[in-house]
């Protein structure tokens, strides 16, 4: 059995490979556009709303507020990006209790883009908000020596973001496929449920981890 998705081939062309990763991304994108369309197509600022704008104001107000206790800042400017990855990440790993379904977050190719993202958009919003020399002055504070382990720490903690997610998701497969042989009823069900609550947690995790690297960025830069 293939554990990551990267490694399950649908279609061959010469360099060009169509894996379950890009297959299941390109779904779970399909299914948020078209959610996304449904709620807010009857979007209304009147007393009466639906379940589903319920649903998407509850979602928005939570994601605000845990982006501001984590930035402690104003947090609308931030929760495009927040936002996006961190239901990105929610959806792929709840539907990974649908039967056939390969989380794209299971593969580290994903999460090193989500991290790449992330890493990117630390020098954004430092350069954004600060300027350009103000960002590039604090690599070489307080001393010039410090430019090397500066960089290496940013790098760093890129690399240890995306292990962090592609590891949990990995493991929760594995434990699953293994339980699945030797206990095949009653555990799986189990574990099924383990591995979706850990879904959840890791995709609060990131986006928490995320907004914190910004606004350490934003601090030590300003």
């Amino acid at each position: 059995m293939e554990i990551s998705p990267d490694h399950i081939i649908y279609f061959s062309f010469g360099f060009f490979k169509l894996n379950a990763t890009i297959v299941y991304t390109w779904l779970v994108m399909v299914l948020l556009a078209g959610f996304s369309w449904f709620v807010t197509r009857k979007v209304t600022s009147s007393a009466t709303i639906s379940s589903q704008q319920n649903l998407l104001e509850v979602l928005v107000a939570g994601l605000l507020s845990q982006i501001k206790d984590a930035t402690n800042q104003q947090p609308e400017k931030f929760l495009p990006l927040l936002g996006t990855l961190f239901i990105f990440i929610l959806v792929s790993n709840l539907l990974s209790a649908v039967p056939g379904f390969k989380p794209p977050t299971g593969s580290l190719s994903t999460t090193t883009a989500f991290s790449l993202i992330v890493f990117f958009a630390v020098p954004y919003y430092g350069i954004k908000e600060n300027g350009l020399f103000n960002y590039l002055k604090s690599y070489v504070q307080p001393s010039p020596f410090m430019l090397p382990f500066n960089i290496i720490g940013e790098v760093s903690r890129t690399f240890a973001l995306a292990v962090r997610l592609f590891g949990n998701i990995l493991s929760g497969t594995m434990m699953g496929a293994i339980l699945l042989v030797i206990m095949p009823l009653f555990v799986p069900v189990i574990m099924q449920m383990l591995g979706l609550l850990i879904g959840v947690v890791q995709a609060y995790i990131f986006t928490v981890l995320a907004a914190v690297f910004i606004a350490a960025g934003l601090e030590v830069h300003g």
